[in-house]
């Protein structure tokens, strides 16, 4: 089903807002976490299909990290947060003071490092995402792999079954300092999932 028709602008509103609270609830989060201040830019959020996330990428065979997770509760699906190497490289370095020890390995401190980075992350707009739906939503305990873009997301689909058809992308930015470093965070509820969150956002399914 196209859930795109269902929506004006003023509904993209709610879930823009959701990334602006679950943005500030991460920085305060990773500012505890690691004892020193961090910012997260005000995250650019959209809806797309499913089928452009590689493109958004890069491409199916660009090479990205990504921590995957399990959404459970009211309305299940998957979580990815994806990151160049580069990018994930100087996470490590700037924000957590990790210094990668080459460049196509993540050792077992980097892994769990962003691992923990990335469930942050998810529990923040997650926590958000509930407190507007009156939905409970809570994640597994998150995965990291190393693979290009489409073997990741096909991967999840062996891993997870059917995924929905849509993609919430939340386009978040660590500031620390004078450094910026940017990651891709996809939201895919499956198939049924979309439309209990949209009818607890006040959306009906016939809605036009």
């Amino acid at each position: 089903m196209e859930v795109f028709k269902h929506f004006k602008e003023f509904k993209m509103d709610v879930l823009r807002e959701v990334g602006n609270i679950g943005a500030g609830n991460a920085a305060t989060a990773l500012s505890r976490l690691l004892n020193k201040p961090v910012d997260m830019a005000v995250p650019k959020v959209r809806l797309l299909p499913f089928e452009e996330i590689s493109e958004m990428l890069g491409g199916a065979e660009q090479v990205v990290i990504t921590i995957f997770l399990r959404v459970e509760g009211d309305a299940p699906g998957n979580l990815f947060f994806i990151l160049s190497p580069e990018a994930a490289k100087n996470l490590l370095k700037e924000l957590v003071g990790i210094l990668p020890q080459t460049e196509d390995f993540l050792n077992e401190m980097e892994q769990s490092a962003l691992c923990e980075i990335g469930n942050i992350l998810a529990g923040s707009y997650l926590s958000s995402l509930a407190d507007f739906t009156r939905l409970v939503m809570s994640p597994t305990v998150p995965a990291l792999a190393m693979d290009m873009a489409g073997a990741i997301l096909s991967y999840g689909l062996l891993q997870f079954g059917q995924m929905g058809d849509d993609a919430l992308l939340i386009d978040t930015t660590f500031l620390e300092g004078d450094h910026e470093m940017q990651g891709q965070f996809f939201l895919i509820p499956d198939p049924d999932s979309f439309a209990k969150i949209f009818q607890s956002l006040g959306v009906p399914i016939g809605y036009d």
